[in-house]
């Protein structure tokens, strides 16, 4: 599995899981970017790191997890390791973990998510309406 990771491919990724349109993508990124720029971007294997960092700012995604998220290799990780026994020390003792704890601090990231996301989407109708008052 030595396979090259694709960088538009996670872009793509990240800003879907983010619910960040392709035009709103383009909106922070300047007046040069377009949906058709942001989806061919998305086709891209390799995209320069200044680019990277950019997009990273906006969706507050490390520039590393653009060069570095493997789906197939993320998806072999959870199916082998979430399970009541997942984690197996090398003294080959076993740890178990409260799935309703994991559960309960998904639900908490996923609000925090979401009010982040409410607060850039108020952020940008600030931004919008300002630009329309002129």
């Amino acid at each position: 599995m030595n396979e090259k990771i694709h960088h538009g491919r996670n872009i793509k990724r990240f800003r879907e899981m983010m619910g960040i349109k392709q035009e709103s993508l383009a909106f922070e990124l300047g007046p040069d970017w377009s949906q058709k720029k942001i989806s061919l971007l998305e086709q891209k294997e390799e995209v320069e790191e200044e680019l990277l960092r950019q997009v990273g700012e906006i969706l507050r995604i490390p520039v590393e997890a653009f060069q570095n998220f493997d789906e197939e290799q993320a998806v072999n990780i959870i199916s082998n390791t979430f399970n009541k026994e997942a984690f197996i020390a090398n003294s080959g003792g076993t740890f178990q973990f409260n799935p309703f704890e994991e559960i309960k601090k998904l639900h908490e990231e996923k609000i925090a998510l979401y009010e982040r996301m409410l607060k850039e989407k108020d952020e940008m109708m600030a931004r919008l309406e300002e630009l329309l008052s002129k």
